[in-house]
Formats: C-alpha cells, structure tokens, sequence
C-alpha cells in the first residue's frame, strides 16, 4: 500500500497492516547513490580471498538469525511457516556455492599458450560499480541471494530494494552482511515508490540494474533505462507459465506427486511453478484422478500454525485475479474437480484461494496461456511427443519445462528426452523434477521469461565486465 510518502505492508492472512517504512527523498537517495559509488571504489581494491572470507562469514552470521525468519516472513508474505525453513536452506547453498566458485570464476583468463613471443596476453573480470537489485516478495532470500551476494564478491556496490510486501528480509540480508564485515555503503537497503525506483534506475552512477518480478513492471524498469542517459546493463527475471509433460512410460504415482507440489507449493506463487500439464492419453484418466486426489487432502488455513501446508496468496487483488481467472475458464468449457466447499476459509473477501485443478482445457484459455501465480494448475491430454513440444511451445514464456518419463532404465526414453530438450523453448529442462534451481546451473529464461543469467560462473560475468590487457614486452 502507497501513500507519497509512506509504505505500508499488509499481511495476507489477517489483512493487518505490520510494517511501515518512510521514502527518502530524491536529495537523500542521491546521497546514497554517491556514499555506493565512492564506497565501491574502495571496496574493489579488496583482495578477492578477503572479500570471499567475508563472504563466509556472512553465512554465519546469518545462520545465527535463521530461527527468527521463518514467522517473520510468513507474517509478511503468508507462506505456511512449516515451509520457510527451506527457503533458508535454500539461500545459505546458494551463497555456499557462489563463494566456492567466485576464485576460479573471476580470476585473470590467461592466453599464454597462444602467446606470440613479445607478447602477452589476457583479460581480467573488473566490477561493474553499484548494482540496484530490485526482488520479489514470493521468494525473497532465495531470489536475492542470486545477485547480491556475487555481485558483492565481484567488487561491486548494492543498493537492494526489496518488495513492499517483504521489507524484513533486505533489512535482515543487509544487516548479516554489515555485522560479516562488509562495509555499509555496499549494501545499502532502499524501500522506495514506482517513482523513486524509476529515479535509482536512471542515475548517472548506477551501473546495473537486476530486476526479478512481472512482465510489465520489467518492462517498465528497461523503459526507464533505456530513456536515462548512457547505457546501463538490465537483468530481467520475469514471468513463467512453466509446462510438464508425462510421457507414456513415467512413474504415475511418483510423478503425480512431484507435480502437485510443483503446483502448489508457496500457493503456486513462483516464477517456476508447474501451471499447465500435459499427459500421455494412455496414462490420462489415472493420472488426473489421483492429482485431484491428493489436492483435495491440502489444508488451507491460517499459515503460523505448523500443520498448514498452503497459505493465502500475497493480496486481495491476487486472489481475485486468479478466481477470474478459473471462472473465465469454466465458463468456456472447463471442468473444475476440486469443489471449492472442501476449503471454507477460501471466501470471496479473503486472500485465501482454493487449490483447483482443471480438466478440458484448451489455449483459447487465459489459464492455459498467462500466468496464474497461484494453486491452479490446468491438465490436457496429448497423443504424442510432437503434440507436447508444440503445446509447450506456444507460450509467451520460456522459463523452465519438465519431462517426465523412464529415461534412466530405457535408452529410447533417454532418447526421446533428449531430443525434446532440443525442441523446447526454455532456458531449462528438467527430468523427472520441476520447481528447482540448482546453483551450479544458468538461471535464465527466453521469450517474455526475461533476460541475462543467475548464479551459476556465468552470474558472475553478467556482474562484470571485461578488461583486456594486451603487452608488447620489448627485448633488448
């Protein structure tokens, strides 16, 4: 919630405002920017063992906080706090792993062995400058931790602006980072309005901006690139409408289960949920009978008691998006199999939301075409491998897809996985696992999914760029 001057977080579950911050203004974010800019300048003269030492210390310390974040971020964004811990998890393996990289990852590319003589030769990775890293409410630490971190170690400057709806988790990243011993005009924390965001974006001493959230508010923020002066570098992490295929061979039981908590886990709230199914006609009618059944088993209830295990979605205005969207569904032809009354907190004025899963749909449907973001998921029978890599395809969106099938006892299988992998359009593929991101893997997206690359060697060089160094030696 906005005012000019004044953020206001409103929890889901109770609809209570628990947090406000107040908006700097223009002068004082200006101040900032310049404290970011010259602290960096310091900071890339660090040497890099120190740097990551840091680092590494900066995951102790927020180790030693980790009991205090699972409540504080159900409170703000409605997660079941039974599921947060994972989320913590998640985020100290991303930064264990980006640490453990970040020496081989930035040193010197030498090319001695092509080397004429009296000469020499290589490029070194330098930093950026200050980085504004714009996250998400759905998965605050787990998305922040992709850029902040390894931008931090590569020698730059963050000014972190975390959601309205998750203000704690910046504050709480920022201060384990500060008490590591990263010097505070490095990671500085902004809680700023659509206007005051457009205004960092555009300033002449930032230099990258990372942005994870919508299509449009992406758009947005490469616009107000694009109009400021000079070129600054923009990483885009959009949306998904993530597809699963079930080949013929897969393991029902094992699959369905993987699936429906693709689907539903955080309420379906992730870039890279499961929203659209497509299952071998064999395999059909089984498959969609124990799906329903194991959603209509889900409790839906108040996400600070320990046995809830779907929570409400992050807004009233959420809520009414997605109950459109499976009522415009229905209405042309769907066929809804999860009866709304099994869920009686899931009222109309609540951000509680029935899980639903819809049979009999097509891609003349929204629900089957642009994102949901909650615990909806649509089932479509396919005939063949070429009948799902043409429906998976026809998305605006390329995010991640899953493919479900024996390829581990069947070399066909293997086959056959393979070469859908070619054919879809997605910045990745999995195998008998969705919802998933491994740091050792690009974390990337085609199409409206967005652009530029997450963890993996290759997130250190979207926070860097290249230096050649070219020496003619003279002999005497």
């Amino acid at each position: 919630m906005f005012d000019s001057e004044i953020q206001t977080t409103i929890s889901p579950h109770n609809q209570q405002p628990i947090v406000t911050r107040k908006y700097p203004t223009e002068n004082e974010l200006n101040d900032v920017i310049k404290e970011s800019a010259q602290a960096q300048r310091e900071w890339s003269r660090v040497a890099l063992p120190e740097r990551i030492a840091i680092g590494r210390r900066f995951i102790d310390e927020f180790r030693k906080m980790s009991d205090e974040v699972p409540m504080e971020l159900t409170v703000q964004m409605g997660r079941p706090v039974s599921q947060v811990p994972g989320e913590v998890r998640g985020f100290l393996d991303r930064a264990d792993y980006m640490l453990s990289i970040a020496e081989s990852s930035l040193a010197d590319v030498s090319l001695k062995n092509t080397d004429k003589p009296g000469f020499r030769r290589y490029i070194k990775r330098t930093p950026l400058g200050v980085v504004f890293v714009v996250c998400p409410w759905n998965f605050p630490y787990l998305v922040s931790v992709n850029a902040v971190l390894p931008a931090i170690i590569a020698g730059n400057a963050v000014l972190l602006k975390p959601s309205p709806q998750t203000p704690l988790t910046a504050e709480r990243f920022a201060l384990a980072l500060t008490r590591a011993g990263v010097p505070k005009g490095i990671i500085q924390v902004l809680h700023l309005s659509p206007p005051l965001t457009k205004y960092v974006v555009q300033h002449s001493l930032v230099d990258f901006i990372s942005f994870t959230g919508s299509v449009s508010a992406g758009q947005s923020i490469e616009q107000a690139a694009v109009e400021s002066k000079g070129f600054k570098g923009v990483a885009l992490e959009l949306g998904g409408k993530d597809p699963a295929y079930v080949r013929e061979d897969a393991d029902v039981d094992y699959t369905v289960a993987e699936l429906v908590d693709g689907a539903m886990f955080n309420s379906g709230q992730s870039c890279c949920a499961i929203e659209r199914i497509y299952v071998h006609e064999s395999l059909y009618d089984q498959f969609v009978t124990k799906y329903a059944d194991i959603v209509k088993k889900y409790k839906l209830d108040d996400p600070t008691l320990p046995e809830t295990n779907l929570g409400p979605v992050v807004s009233l205005a959420s809520a009414q998006k997605i109950r459109k969207q499976i009522a415009d569904a229905v209405k042309a032809g769907a066929k809804a199999l999860i009866p709304e009354d099994l869920f009686p907190i899931a009222q109309p004025n609540t951000a509680y939301v029935a899980p639903q899963v819809l049979i009999d749909v097509d891609h003349s449907m929204d629900v089957m075409m642009e994102e949901t973001f909650g615990p909806v998921v649509g089932i479509q029978k396919v005939s063949s491998d070429d009948e799902a890599i043409r429906l998976m395809n026809d998305s605006p969106y390329g995010l991640t897809a899953s493919i479900w099938t024996n390829a581990e006892a069947n070399a066909e299988s293997e086959a056959a996985f393979l070469r859908i992998t070619d054919e879809l359009q997605a910045g990745t593929v999995f195998l008998n696992r969705c919802d998933f991101l491994d740091p050792a893997l690009a974390w990337t997206g085609v199409k409206n999914s967005g652009r530029g690359i997450s963890l993996s060697k290759f997130g250190y060089d979207q926070l860097t760029r290249a230096k050649s160094v070219h020496m003619k030696i003279k002999t005497s």
